[in-house]
């Protein structure tokens, strides 16, 4: 009999993981979308800069009006996922990438290009936050560390996916696209194509959301056990599922809150965590490398193409490294990997910094530093942060909990976006990679004194961990 059950335990856990994956899976698309706008934009500045004669504040302009936006979608996710619901706020975001795309596409003036990349931009601070709050909640807390780093996985490869798109077309759109039609946004336009390209992707994620449930979580705060128990059942098992259940029903206040709470002295730690840790990962300067990575490889010697092609190994480097985190973040915890990680950033940063200083600018070491700086970070501060605010936060507040994080990564990404281009022409390569590991230093200290270690806790079980501590 032992036998048996056993089998039928085998089956059901193999038939649960499989529908994990693909839910997962369809909610870690919106971190596609979000990888592949933020890096096509690398290939489309130097093209738009001279079609639109931009200067250095225009330019910069251009980059960072879709963080405007993502600042913008990031304080509305908040509160309409805990109202709506996190799936219908997804659809929301899917709808707005590929207005973007095709807007941009089509665009006649620099006005328009900038209103549909603002657009973009609400997209993306949408699914920035929603995504890795649905995967967090719809996961078992065993796989969870993992399910959320498939987010930044899908991250990574829509960023991959952007450079050697762009690299394609700008070396081969010519003799591919030579109808009328095509010419223009694929040749004569090129940046046209390699923004347009985001509708692929985009129409993708917003039939596959349709596939998927609310999250449980959600289900439960609005008094739908039933529903819940149905899809936790499904991807963990009926005792499993009971007991969730009957860990969220003992916390006792899991009633719509305020963000109120989160400046109680209970709460107070973790929202230290959800605002520096995003911010910390930000002002690092990935985005700069994300960003302008062209134009830094340029400046190292690089031809543009060539650059481009850096720029794609680049990606390359953080989707491979993101499998380092997919792999240990639940066997190995959330702090190892942010220590080695961070630390090997500030490392890699004073190296790429001092290289520029000494003009060592010939040969292969200022790429093969960045390389490592990317490495670094793919590992640690690009899943693990997502998974830590995914974490911390009380049920009853979650989503705008995270949206209030997720905000605070915007606006670090929104200074580092429109400041970059102004740093590199007024006080040149070295002190702008010195000044980003003097900005990513304190995420060491704040991991060593603040963030606790979660792996295999529940999320009532963390949320019960703050009660317990501040007694």
């Amino acid at each position: 009999m032992n036998e048996v059950i056993t089998t039928v335990n085998n089956k059901e856990a193999k038939m649960s993981n499989t529908y994990l994956y693909f839910v997962c899976l369809v909610a870690a698309l919106g971190g596609f979308l979000f990888g592949f706008d933020t890096a096509v934009i690398s290939g489309t500045v130097s093209l738009v800069k001279h079609d639109f004669s931009l200067n250095a504040v225009s330019e910069g302009w251009f980059v960072s009006c879709a963080l405007l936006g993502c600042i913008i979608g990031v304080s509305c996710s908040g509160k309409l996922s805990d109202k709506y619901g996190r799936k219908i706020v997804l659809i929301i975001s899917a709808v707005l990438f590929l207005a973007s795309a095709l807007g941009c596409m089509l665009s006649d003036s620099f006005t328009t290009l900038i209103l549909f990349r603002l657009i973009g931009g609400l997209g993306i601070g949408v699914a920035s936050m929603v995504s890795p709050l649905y995967i967090s909640e719809f996961s078992p807390s065993r796989f969870r560390g993992m399910m959320v780093s498939l987010y930044q996985l899908a991250l990574t490869i829509g960023i991959v996916l952007a450079y050697f798109s762009n690299a394609y077309l700008a070396n081969h759109a010519a003799d591919t696209f030579d109808s009328a039609s095509l010419g223009k946004i694929f040749s004569a336009d090129v940046w046209r194509g390699m923004l347009g390209l985001g509708t692929l992707p985009a129409g993708i994620f917003l039939i596959s959301l349709f596939l998927v449930p609310e999250s449980p979580r959600w289900l439960l705060l609005k008094g739908q056990e039933q529903k819940a128990m149905a899809i936790l059942v499904r991807i963990d098992g009926a005792e499993a599922a009971q007991k969730e259940i009957e860990a969220f029903n003992s916390l006792g206040d899991n009633d719509e809150g305020s963000l109120k709470e989160l400046f109680t002295p209970i709460y107070r730690r973790a929202l230290w965590i959800g605002l520096l840790l995003p911010f910390l990962s930000q002002v690092c300067g990935i985005n700069a490398v994300i960003y302008y990575g062209p134009r830094i490889l340029e400046q190292a010697g690089f031809t543009l193409s060539n650059a481009l092609g850096g720029q794609v190994t680049i990606g390359l480097v953080n989707v491979v490294f993101t499998f380092v985190a997919i792999f240990t973040i639940d066997k190995w915890g959330r702090r190892p990997l942010l220590f080695a990680g961070i630390g090997g950033a500030v490392f890699s940063l004073i190296i790429i910094g001092a290289l520029f200083g000494l003009g060592i600018t010939s040969g292969p070491w200022i790429l093969i530093f960045i390389l490592a700086f990317i490495a670094c970070f793919a590992f640690s501060f690009g899943p693990v942060c997502w998974v830590v605010v995914g974490e911390i936060f009380p049920n009853a507040i979650r989503g705008k909990a995270m949206a209030l994080a997720t905000l605070s990564l915007w606006v670090g990404n929104f200074l580092v976006g429109q400041l970059t281009p102004l740093m590199l022409e007024g006080l040149g390569s070295s002190w702008t990679f010195w000044l980003f590991a003097l900005c990513c230093s304190p995420a060491l200290w704040l991991t060593w004194k603040l963030i606790p270690e979660t792996k295999g806790r529940s999320l009532e079980n963390i949320e019960a961990y703050w009660k317990e501590t501040h007694k």
